[in-house]
């Protein structure tokens, strides 16, 4: 694998370092204090392509590969951590509906989406079904031409401001991964009903709201692929859901290392800069470390997962773990560098805190990574070789 970027990969990153720095960095600590949702902002993202980055530019998207849409999500949160992850899921979502759905039902939703002028939340997690996705509980039941759609969904971001909903539904037996299925959900539809806007540690620029589904009839049209593929597109939709989170967790992780280095450099302590403590500076070499190990695990993985390597899943899930730990460590560390003016709101480095902290939580909780992880490991018998 080669490590560098390419030619048209760095064009890339210095557009979205460009837009990141004009567009978001300047308005992320309002929109945090507001719970502010930068929707004409996102529109903006929708006209460089960001709200369509791996889908195929048959249907409409930039057509780019799971690296070169890391790098760029990489760059964007380090503008704004949770706008920039609002992106990922319009990109996830879109993605599945483009992967999976049929020609009639793209043509009439897909457009808007990748344009901006709807945008998308992804409705997976319950109340009883967190980690443990495989059981939920929401429910579809065919009547004629539509489908009957009732039960509740947790911890929706976007949920409320977002206008299309991919919704995994249970529509055959009573529990298990077979019985799951996905549609498609007009976000305004009758029946559609959502919680207050949650008062959340981080990722305040995005809502987060539970739905319930109270009798929510859907065109029978609207489901996307065929009944019981439900649970396969979420597994598949995570994979890279996983790497783009990591991804942000790397954005977040550098603006917090580089705002570290601008402040041991200026700031003064017994009549010297902070940069020359040498506690400071193993500090500061432990960050790089731990940033540089992350992205080149979270680049690995997207490799593999852009060359259907047999063991992207595994790969996936070990990046994601290994990012969001250590990248969330490395912004905790830059607020420590700063003492009490890091725990300041007027300064960047405990909303860095608050905003990467969920990294470790959602897309799969890093416990359950590990368990994927220990689990393929123990498959082998004994020998690595194809795992490596």
């Amino acid at each position: 694998m080669d490590f560098e970027p390419s030619d048209e990969q760095r064009l890339l990153i210095d557009s979205a370092r460009a837009f990141a720095r004009h567009e978001l960095t300047p308005h992320a600590a309002d929109w945090d204090r507001d719970h502010y949702f930068p929707v004409e902002v996102i529109r903006r993202a929708a006209a460089q392509g960001y709200l369509s980055l791996y889908l195929s530019e048959a249907d409409g998207g930039l057509g780019l590969s799971r690296l070169t849409s890391s790098l760029i999500f990489e760059q964007l949160s380090a503008g704004c951590v949770s706008t920039a992850a609002y992106l990922t899921i319009h990109n996830m979502a879109s993605w599945m509906l483009a992967r999976f759905a049929d020609e009639e039902l793209k043509a009439a939703w897909l457009p808007r989406l990748i344009s901006g002028e709807l945008l998308a939340s992804y409705c997976l997690t319950e109340p009883d079904a967190g980690s443990d996705a495989a059981h939920l509980r929401t429910r579809a039941r065919r009547d004629g031409d539509e489908y009957v759609l009732d039960g509740s969904k947790c911890f929706i971001s976007g949920a409320g401001s977002t206008d299309v909903l991919i919704v995994m539904a249970r529509t055959g037996e009573d529990s298990g991964a077979k019985g799951i299925s996905c549609f498609l959900v007009a976000g305004d539809a009758p029946g559609v009903k959502y919680g207050r806007n949650e008062l959340k540690m981080g990722w305040r620029s995005q809502p987060t709201r539970s739905i319930s589904f109270e009798g929510v009839r859907i065109p029978a049209s609207q489901r996307i692929g065929p009944e019981g593929e439900g649970f396969i597109y979420a597994m598949k939709g995570l994979d890279g859901g996983r790497i783009n989170i990591a991804s942000c967790s790397l954005g977040a992780a550098q603006a917090a290392l580089e705002q570290s280095l601008r402040y041991v450099e200026e700031r003064q302590q017994f009549g010297k800069p902070l940069s020359e403590f040498q506690a400071l500076q193993f500090k500061l070499a432990d960050m790089l470390t731990d940033l540089t190990a992350s992205r080149q695990m979270v680049r690995l993985a997207a490799h593999r997962l852009d060359n259907n390597n047999p063991e992207a899943s595994l790969y996936c899930a070990m990046a994601k773990r290994f990012a969001t730990d250590h990248c969330f460590e490395v912004c905790n560390q830059a607020l420590q560098i700063h003492g009490g003016y890091g725990y300041l709101n007027d300064y960047p480095l405990e909303r860095w805190v608050r905003d990467s902290r969920v990294h470790q939580i959602l897309e799969g909780t890093n416990e359950i990574m590990r368990v994927i992880i220990a689990r393929r490991l123990l498959a082998q018998g004994g020998t690595l070789d194809r795992l490596l």
